[in-house]
């Protein structure tokens, strides 16, 4: 399944028709997920039977050698269905709402490790056009479907993977624009957005539980039975823009959410 073929699905008349079509994809898109995992265990193990090191098969990956151990496993070595209950891997703190010092830091991840003493990372997955979920379609008010623009980045702490963040924005406002290039956007996205004439008015943030897809699942190295908490920030400018809506997909049991609250008002 690739970009042109869910524009494609977009565009079928009949609603029931495309959740039907799309059911299939996801469960093809499932099926290629799982079948690419058993071939690169094969890959793994060839690698291991010429001589090579769990060492020098994670350098040329890019992963941990732990990660690689993960990897020759596959699902039959996992832990049952069922919440998580081993320690976790790494432990990070995610404010809920952001503080806006934080928010208008070069990054609000780095900001916020840099805080807890954690060594931070991030590196970009994705940057360009991709048909929008009804979630952010609402709070980008478009029509589910319409193409909007991507940056998608994985953050890790300690060299551990936490969060997939992906900001979305609509391709009719900022297409052409540096927030459509690739690569990270210097000095910030929030200076960008700033130099693009828009002022912050208001933001939005809700939280959802539930299973990872299986991108989601691989991406941040989840074992069976880990869940993911999904937190959708909608922001809008002072004239009511829907400007920025960032989608972060936390890995549940590397953290922990801090909530906020007005100063002097706390309680018990």
């Amino acid at each position: 399944m690739d970009m042109k073929a869910l524009r494609e699905v977009a565009q079928v008349g009949d609603p029931v028709e495309r959740a039907r079509i799309l059911s299939r994809l996801m469960t093809e898109e499932q099926g290629l997920v799982t079948e690419a995992a058993k071939m690169r265990r094969q890959a793994i193990a060839e690698a291991r039977e010429s001589g090579m090191s769990l060492e020098d098969i994670a350098g040329r990956l890019g992963v941990s050698p732990g990660r690689i151990s993960q990897m020759r496993k596959g699902p039959a070595a996992r832990a049952p269905e069922g919440p998580a209950s081993s320690a976790p891997r790494v432990l990070v703190l995610r404010a809920l709402p952001s503080e806006p010092a934080v928010r208008g830091s070069q990054s609000l991840f780095l900001a916020e490790a840099e805080r807890q003493g954690l060594k931070a990372g991030r590196r970009m997955l994705y940057v360009g056009p991709e048909p929008s979920s009804e979630h952010v379609a609402a709070c980008l008010r478009v029509e589910p479907g319409t193409d909007i623009i991507a940056r998608r980045k994985m953050m890790t702490a300690n060299d551990v993977p936490v969060r997939i963040a992906t900001s979305y924005f609509r391709a009719d406002l900022f297409g052409g624009t540096r927030i459509a290039e690739p690569e990270f956007v210097q000095p910030s996205l929030q200076s960008a957005l700033t130099a693009l004439g828009y002022a912050f008015g208001h933001a939005e943030e809700n939280l959802t539980a539930r299973p990872p897809t299986p991108f989601e699942r691989e991406t941040l190295e989840l074992e069976s039975g880990e869940w993911i908490v999904q937190v959708l920030r909608a922001s809008y400018s002072t004239e009511d823009t829907p400007v920025h809506v960032l989608e972060t997909i936390c890995a549940a049991s590397r953290h922990v959410f801090p909530i906020g609250q007005v100063s002097g008002h706390d309680e018990f």
